[in-house]
């Protein structure tokens, strides 16, 4: 799948997004790209009052807004070699990992600060793939400050590299690593 893969009222082939996730125009559509942080199974389009959501879906802008604070934190963690900024973005990971995206800092600013500007999202997504998403970021920060506290400078940089380029690539072109590998995992646990 490619992160270019044109966003679209139905997935393009070979994407992750299961055929009925969106059903709204695709015109001034801010939806996630094909393949990104798409919805999971059982996640659903809020068409007409037709759609059933889970209850706990969140909007797909609200993930990718994170990306972007992310992506800024972890600049300057790498920039800085610091290890106190890759710690607080590792508890702002965890924060997402256990309680969920909408519930993590960047969420809960996203929440209260940004979603009320903006129009209503085209569907809403299953929180999962996100959440499994701030679990591997989780996993990258800990790799990170394990090497930090080895004295192992170049495994810190490398992790915090590598965090970075996930987090980029989701705001920056609404491509979720995390996402991906959660979809996946899901579709080979039901074959």
């Amino acid at each position: 799948m490619s992160p270019d893969a044109p966003t679209t009222t139905a997935p393009a082939a070979g994407s992750t997004a299961p055929a009925a996730a969106s059903t709204a125009p695709a015109a001034a559509s801010t939806a996630p790209a094909a393949g990104s942080t798409a919805p999971a199974a059982g996640s659903t389009a809020p068409a007409a009052g037709a759609a059933r959501t889970p209850s706990a879906a969140i909007d797909p802008r609200g993930p990718r807004f994170g990306a972007a604070v992310t992506t800024v934190v972890l600049a300057a963690a790498l920039v800085l070699a610091s290890p106190v900024l890759l710690a607080l973005q590792a508890l702002v990971f965890a924060i997402g990992a256990l309680a969920g995206p909408a519930h993590q800092p960047y969420g809960l600013v996203f929440k209260r600060l940004v979603r009320p500007r903006l129009a209503a999202p085209d569907h809403l997504e299953d929180p999962a793939a996100p959440r499994f998403a701030q679990a591997c970021g989780l996993a990258f920060s800990l790799v990170g400050l394990a090497g930090f506290a080895l004295g192992l400078s170049w495994l810190a940089l490398a992790a915090i590299a590598a965090a970075l380029a996930a987090a980029f690539l989701n705001a920056a072109f609404d491509f979720c690593i995390g996402c991906e590998l959660y979809l996946r995992a899901q579709r080979l646990r039901r074959a």
